[in-house]
């Protein structure tokens, strides 16, 4: 990995999971209590919550946390492995998969550290016609860099010139468009 993606992955992943760190620590020491604090004119609920599930207290099991652990790794790995093979022009899908490994980082760090589950804090919000859960940092950096990566990998798959490059490339062509070398 070169000094440039080394130093947008580094930069990035090391902001998220200091942000997410930082709230969280705040969160536990202002919202302890069951104390909700109301911003915007309580647009946006502060409530401490735990939450030993996924995604929206997505449960597995009757110890999720040995679930989800495993399962954080693998997706580092993944991500690492993707960040990795991005080539040097493509920032949006680096920033995507920077953001995600971030929270997921930061969110593995709370598993980590005790049984209690990840610390989320922001919610839920009244959508008027459903609540979004409580979420935190990590999980808007993961949703942020999720959405981006779609984005890329639609963005991809509409340009004609990056598909057939993308394509040439996985049958063994150079990326110059020239013959295809025997395998």
């Amino acid at each position: 990995m070169g000094t440039w993606k080394k130093g947008v992955v580094g930069t990035l992943v090391t902001m998220v999971v200091a942000l997410d760190i930082f709230t969280k620590s705040w969160a536990m020491t202002a919202l302890g209590d069951r104390r909700t604090i109301e911003l915007l004119g309580g647009l946006v609920p502060l409530t401490l919550a735990f939450n030993r599930g996924a995604a929206f207290g997505l449960r597995i099991g009757s110890n999720p946390r040995w679930v989800f652990i495993p399962v954080t790794l693998v997706a580092v790995a993944f991500l690492l492995v993707l960040i990795r093979q991005t080539s040097r022009g493509e920032h949006l899908r680096l920033v995507a998969a920077s953001l995600i490994l971030g929270g997921a980082l930061g969110n593995l760090y709370d598993r980590l550290r005790w049984d209690r589950g990840v610390v989320d804090f922001i919610g839920p919000i009244d959508l008027g016609f459903m609540l979004w859960p409580i979420f935190n940092a990590a999980d808007s950096a993961i949703t942020t860099g999720a959405l981006l990566l779609a984005l890329t990998f639609w963005l991809d798959d509409s340009n004609p010139q990056r598909r057939v490059a993308t394509v040439g490339r996985a049958e063994g062509a150079p990326m110059d468009g020239g013959p295809a070398q025997p395998g």
